[in-house]
């Protein structure tokens, strides 16, 4: 295995921090993965998932969003960052670098949690060719699962957002509660609505389901049956906007991955190597779903309000 450093300009002029792992022979590379974290988690926590998809003679890309981990540079009480830009510059100018590295390759992309909604708002996000989504949700607190509703309302949309005004940004890493964050992604967070959209000025909202709708490429989207963040209505709700896209949304109970729990973090934990890990790769590689006995319907145009208004 190979790995290098890499930095991603964006639109903006901002640089990421990127690391991309390969196999030592350019002739075993069969394609190439970016790994989009979840909020508030550094790009290292999927190190080793990383390393695997390269035994299985993948390229991978992790990498992180500004004001985290790696491409942190700077006091995020100085940074006016929001979820969308992680999006609409981040990943758009991920996505642009790994189409560049190889034009007529496989790129695939791996999205936990908000990583597997917001490549809907990067103009690139067409360019690649499959998507697989673990948990992929907004924070629409109506969507977490009722038994923990309560619980994390309280310290997601009513502690988050007071104490971020406090300090200027969410000290998560000092509260054990994930890294810390930008302001403005907090606030984002804490306000989700039903309506993604609404998040936003009225004048851009047409702008921004049209980039979603503008996704034709493939997408798995996996939920885990005790996720109480990612709930089954939480991914189907996110995957709705995808409206172009052949979307395939599955859940996986314990059960079937021969584990006592899975929740929001395990399926990128090393001992998810077998059966899930090696089971991504069939669709990221070859496109075959792995898990057709799970296969729920995805999102009917009126499962949720019309994703135009």
């Amino acid at each position: 295995m190979i790995v290098d450093s890499v930095s991603s300009p964006c639109r903006d002029g901002f640089q990421l921090a990127a690391t991309l792992r390969r196999p030592a022979s350019t002739r075993a590379e069969r394609g190439l993965v970016i790994i989009n974290c979840a909020t508030g988690v550094a790009a290292r926590y999927y190190r080793r998932y990383a390393e695997f998809l390269t035994e299985q003679g993948m390229a991978a890309l992790t990498w992180d969003y500004r004001g985290v981990g790696d491409s942190r540079s700077e006091s995020l009480r100085r940074r006016r960052i929001r979820w969308r830009d992680w999006g609409e510059l981040d990943f758009d100018a991920v996505a642009t670098w790994a189409r560049a590295r190889d034009p007529q390759g496989l790129v695939a992309a791996v999205g936990h949690s908000i990583g597997g909604f917001l490549p809907g708002f990067a103009e690139a996000a067409p360019r690649v060719d499959r998507y697989l989504t673990v948990g992929a949700q907004y924070a629409y607190w109506r969507d977490y699962a009722p038994r923990s509703r309560a619980r994390l309302w309280i310290k997601w949309h009513l502690a988050m957002p007071a104490l971020t005004a406090l300090g200027g940004s969410f000290p998560g890493r000092r509260l054990g509660w994930l890294e810390e964050l930008p302001a403005g992604v907090a606030y984002e967070w804490s306000v989700r609505g039903a309506r993604m959209e609404r998040s936003y000025p009225p004048d851009e909202r047409a702008g921004v389901l049209a980039r979603f709708a503008a996704v034709r490429s493939p997408i798995v989207a996996v939920a885990a049956s005790d996720d109480e963040y990612a709930t089954l209505s939480a991914v189907r709700r996110a995957l709705s906007y995808y409206c172009s896209a052949e979307r395939k949304c599955l859940s996986l109970s314990p059960e079937e991955l021969g584990c006592a729990a899975i929740g929001h973090f395990s399926l990128f934990h090393v001992s998810r190597r077998e059966p899930f890990w090696l089971a991504t790769v069939s669709w990221l590689r070859d496109g075959v779903n792995p898990w057709p006995w799970a296969l729920h319907l995805p999102p009917a145009p009126d499962s949720f309000a019309d994703t135009r208004k």
